[in-house]
């Protein structure tokens, strides 16, 4: 196992997982989450591991996502793209892997949690947020769309809010994680890591885990300062985004002169065209399906995109160049046609 993750463990049955990236903003590679997927197998059936924790090394926050800059540097180097496939695949077994795990997990989303970060950490069954948390479905803005099971958690949000953020790429804060349910409880950063540190402390060998841990977060957690934007935002989100195509979103936001309406249109253009359509099909799609299932349509779309010019152009100008300056191949919503957003489908 590399130094990509540092792995701890008390005798008190508290084992801890450190995405160990910092430099990088623990963005996740191909090794870190077949690592995380190892090391979680091995403690499922471990019974002197009672409680896990997951959380990023650094001060900037827990994951900025997956290393897609390595995987845009490997396509222009010549690399199989069967490297890049195979990330995927273990980036998303790993997502099913933590939602699927019997035992607690606490994930600390404090800082920045972003993309393959939210994934990792959507499934833990105790997620924290904190007033530094910066919370965002980004993959819109480099011409992707927004995977790890993102058709199924982000379905669950309110109304439509969920859609909202996807297209958008918006970036939100602890009130408005824990209103899409995103997560579960809010603390200080200063008061979770007190917790931690407590949690450290408590003998989970012999104790009745799930009610004591319910005991010590509920000392612990409190309310955001501040109130949910986008509970105020609901009832213009859910007459915009309930429409059932891109166009007539965009459509129906012109028709609204607000300051919301107007900055969203605005944002909505600045996205890939091909990403656009192919996220709210993929989010339309996915109402009805299970985590498992979303995933697996997240690989079959991943591996397209792995093979789309504007998902490269999108990366270059926002990673690489940093001109944000991308130039489509696919330039307005117009070039693309429904024929093409199923062939992002098929398997």
């Amino acid at each position: 196992m590399s130094n990509e993750i540092l792995i701890e463990i008390n005798e008190n049955g508290v084992a801890i997982i450190i995405l160990n990236r910092p430099q990088v903003l623990n963005s996740l590679s191909y090794k870190m989450v077949k690592d995380i997927r190892k090391t979680l197998t091995e403690w499922k059936e471990n019974d002197n591991i009672k409680v896990v924790v997951i959380k990023g090394a650094g001060d900037k926050g827990l994951c900025a996502g997956g290393d897609i800059k390595t995987l845009y540097e490997a396509r222009n180097q010549g690399a199989s793209a069967e490297k890049a496939r195979q990330f995927f695949t273990e980036e998303y077994q790993t997502d099913l892997a933590i939602a699927q795990f019997p035992k607690p997990i606490i994930a600390c989303l404090d800082g920045i949690v972003m993309g393959g970060g939210v994934g990792l950490t959507y499934g833990a069954s105790h997620r924290i947020v904190t007033e530094r948390t910066k919370w965002a479905m980004p993959e819109m803005n480099i011409g992707f769309f927004p995977d790890v099971g993102a058709a199924f958690f982000l379905n669950r949000a309110p109304g439509f809010t969920g859609r909202y953020l996807a297209l958008t790429a918006s970036i939100i804060k602890a009130a408005d994680v824990l209103y899409i349910k995103g997560a579960d409880i809010y603390m200080e950063q200063k008061k979770m890591n007190q917790f931690l540190t407590r949690l450290e402390e408590v003998n989970w060998l012999q104790s009745d885990v799930d009610a004591k841990l319910e005991s010590l977060i509920a000392s612990f957690a409190a309310s955001p300062s501040a109130e949910s934007e986008l509970a105020g935002l609901q009832t213009s989100i859910d007459e915009h985004f309930s429409h059932q195509s891109v166009e007539e979103i965009i459509s129906s936001l012109e028709k609204d002169q607000s300051v919301f309406a107007v900055e969203t249109k605005d944002l909505l253009l600045s996205k890939a065209p091909v990403s656009l359509k192919v996220a709210l099909q993929q989010l339309q799609n996915g109402e009805d399906k299970s985590l498992e299932e979303c995933l697996a349509v997240d690989l079959v779309l991943a591996k397209n995109f792995l093979l789309h010019d504007d998902f490269y152009e999108g990366v270059r100008s926002v990673l690489i160049d940093k001109d944000r300056n991308p130039q489509y191949k696919y330039k307005s919503l117009a070039d693309v046609s429904p024929e093409l957003v199923q062939r992002f489908f098929n398997g």
